[in-house]
């Protein structure tokens, strides 16, 4: 129909100039984590950070037991766009109680929210004895780690990590040979190894002020920071600080799950104990040589530690235990040492001790660094999200 053809009865329609503004709510991320969110800063708090950008993120960690007759949601902001939910439960609850409370509990919590899409992000399979019944537009696994190979794993975990992949619509791991034992299990298994904020710890390669409880101990130092447990090479410690009483072994971090008590006692090493993520480049500054001396056992096997690139962006060399994940990743890379008994441990030390200060150290090191960003792992992610929604 042309303009000269239009009824009559038509008549003009006033159009604002002004559009309406239509607000669209944003989808809850509910991450389900055994991880809590002031423990250690890691994989979780940098990713779900970096989401919290374009939804609305809900953290819900394991009960806490306490002194009181009812159950509650404690809830906090510990960041911008996370809303941390703990459930606090009496003590003396029976396993089936402590799964009926946190069901309860979450389920009030999201019924009073705005109606909404939801996204389910777990990163414990265990999480699915309380939230098998909701209802998401998406359901995320983060396989960080091989969960049920570590210390006091729950004897059904493999069983709900096989019920979570029936479950899920896509599969993030924490490094390559995690991917490859998964991928066989999911069709839409994605390896998406942690990252690092180079810019974070790029501020260690300039001299920082020393940390007081750092700044008396002698040198060379060689320094780890990380959860002490047992992934942590007691014995391997505890020969290098034998053998080599001139080098000072500065360790950070909370030790979890071990007995405190077994862990070697030499004047030469340094427990500091456990430090904020902002504190660590100043740690990181006055080290001479970065360690991984993590045992080889199952709890180990499919592992991608966090602090590899972490150590390279702060200008650090790194000496590590045959990690397969370190191997594969940064073995031919020269910044990155690989060393399988004490002795050649020492040698690995002798030989980075030193290098810390060379160009050519730094040259190396940004190129294994080129490209890695925990804003490009996001993005990954989120793309992954999105084609699903």
């Amino acid at each position: 129909m042309n303009l000269a053809e239009q009824p009559d009865h038509l008549s003009p329609v006033q159009i604002s100039a002004q559009p309406t503004s239509v607000t669209v709510a944003r989808p809850t991320l509910l991450c389900l984590s055994h991880l809590r969110w002031g423990f250690v800063y890691q994989r979780p708090q940098h990713v779900m950070s970096r989401l919290a950008r374009d939804y609305d993120v809900l953290f819900f960690e394991e009960p806490v037991f306490a002194d009181t007759p009812l159950a509650d949601l404690e809830t906090s902001e510990p960041a911008s766009g996370i809303t941390l939910l703990v459930p606090r439960l009496p003590h003396g609850m029976e396993p089936q109680q402590i799964v009926a409370s946190q069901r309860q509990l979450l389920d009030d919590y999201l019924a009073a929210r705005s109606p909404g899409e939801l996204l389910l992000w777990y990163l414990t399979p265990m999480s699915l004895s309380f939230t098998d019944h909701l209802n998401a537009q998406v359901t995320i696994f983060d396989c960080m780690d091989e969960l049920s190979a570590f210390k006091g794993a729950p004897p059904d975990l493999l069983e709900k990590e096989k019920q979570l992949l029936g479950k899920a619509d896509v599969v993030f791991t924490g490094g390559y040979s995690l991917w490859q034992a998964k991928r066989s299990q999911h069709q839409n298994a994605h390896a998406v190894p942690s990252s690092v904020d180079v810019a974070h710890f790029a501020k260690a390669r300039s001299p920082l002020p020393e940390p007081a409880d750092q700044g008396l101990i002698g040198r060379p130092r060689l320094g780890f920071f990380g959860v002490i447990d047992e992934r942590f090479d007691i014995e391997l410690v505890g020969e290098l600080a034998s053998q080599r009483l001139d080098w000072q072994i500065v360790l950070i971090g909370p030790v979890v799950k071990i007995d405190p008590a077994t862990l070697p006692r030499q004047s030469n090493i340094h427990y500091l104990g456990a430090k904020s993520y902002a504190e660590l480049p100043a740690y990181l500054s006055g080290w001479d040589v970065a360690l991984m001396p993590f045992a080889i056992n199952e709890s180990t096997r499919f592992i991608s530690p966090t602090k590899t690139p972490e150590y390279l962006a702060g200008g650090c060399p790194v000496v590590s235990t045959p990690v397969q994940d370190v191997i594969n990743g940064y073995g031919d890379s020269g910044v990155v040492s690989i060393a399988a008994t004490s002795h050649a441990f020492i040698l690995a030390i002798e030989a980075a001790l030193g290098t810390r200060s060379s160009a050519d150290f730094a040259r190396r090191a940004d190129q294994v660094l080129d490209g890695m960003s925990w804003d490009n792992t996001c993005a990954v992610m989120k793309e992954q999200i999105e084609c699903l929604r």
